[in-house]
């Protein structure tokens, strides 16, 4: 397996989680918006583990770059954790035009920030590593717990 489509999949899921929250959110049906926006919150913190502490060092190690790509990655997953955070406590206040306004800025932020991904470092990672160091990755990662 690619490690290319192994983590697009990821992204899809979080993304299906996270439009199911923000459904909640506007319904104002605050127990299941906090359900799931916290399924969602966990598999998007969970991911982000796998490429902290898997997928990046790999790279890094493998093509040299750690002042590249994955540093600006690891930015904007410190970007998603903030957006995160302030999500949860709009949500915990069941304050609507606060937790729609911050779901705004969370799907440009990972629509932008997991196209980067899947269109250059992904495909990066799927070309600079070799097959047994690629599927060692993958199997490492798909251990990640929170």
């Amino acid at each position: 397996m690619m490690i290319s489509s192994y983590m697009k999949h990821e992204h899809r899921a979080c993304d299906t989680l996270f439009a199911q929250a923000e459904e909640a959110m506007a319904a104002g049906d605050w127990n299941l918006a906090d359900e799931r926006f916290l399924a969602f919150a966990n598999e998007t913190l969970r991911h982000f583990k796998r490429e902290e502490e898997i997928l990046f060092p790999a790279f890094e190690t493998q093509t040299g770059m750690t002042q590249g790509p994955t540093q600006v990655m690891k930015y904007e997953h410190e970007q998603v954790r903030g957006l995160i955070g302030n999500m949860a406590k709009a949500i915990e206040k069941q304050d609507k035009d606060a937790a729609l306004s911050l779901a705004e800025s969370m799907m440009i932020l990972l629509q932008q920030h997991n196209m980067k991904e899947e269109q250059m470092l992904y495909a990066m990672c799927d070309r600079q590593l070799p097959p047994e160091l690629k599927e060692h990755t993958l199997e490492s990662m798909k251990k990640v717990a929170l």
